[in-house]
């Protein structure tokens, strides 16, 4: 580790070096319905193989990713994965909504990557698509975030 922040610091004197973590890429929506933060099903992300990481082009081109809903993983993982997300969410005070991404590596150890405050909301993003197989559509989803924000708001909007 000590030779990947050496090397780091050639670029920039502050820089962040981690672990690479081997795993599947799992995600999670969290939507604030009736004052509660609340899971979709889980879904896992299958990269093209062309690409090494799940990057900026792996994401955005078209047809180089899609998403597996619900993943292809045991109950208890994905209720694991639904109870981590949630907790994060209320953890780090967000509110609406937010996506939660996870590493599950291969012998079953789940590694929140990043959680997405502003996740993407396209036709083609895996938020919607998550709440959609989870029974929400996007006009329920739509309705609950404006719930949310006028609760939080004491009914007003653009405070």
């Amino acid at each position: 580790m000590a030779a990947a922040v050496e090397e780091a610091h050639r670029f920039d004197p502050k820089a962040m070096v981690e672990n690479a973590v081997i795993g599947r890429e799992i995600e999670c929506a969290v939507l604030e319905i009736n004052g509660k933060p609340e899971a979709s099903i889980v879904g896992q992300i299958e990269i093209d193989s062309k690409f090494e990481f799940y990057d900026f082009e792996a994401k955005y081109l078209d047809g180089a990713t899609s998403i597996t809903l619900p993943a292809p993983i045991a109950d208890a993982v994905a209720a694991q994965i639904q109870s981590k997300a949630v907790e994060a969410f209320i953890s780090l005070g967000c509110s609406g909504l937010a996506r939660v991404d996870f590493f599950l590596t291969p012998n079953g150890e789940v590694i929140i990557n990043e959680l997405n405050t502003m996740p993407g909301f396209t036709a083609t993003s895996v938020f919607p698509k998550m709440w959609a197989a989870s029974g929400v559509t996007y006009k329920e989803v739509i309705t609950h975030l404006l719930k949310s924000a006028l609760t939080r708001n004491n009914g007003v909007l653009g405070n």
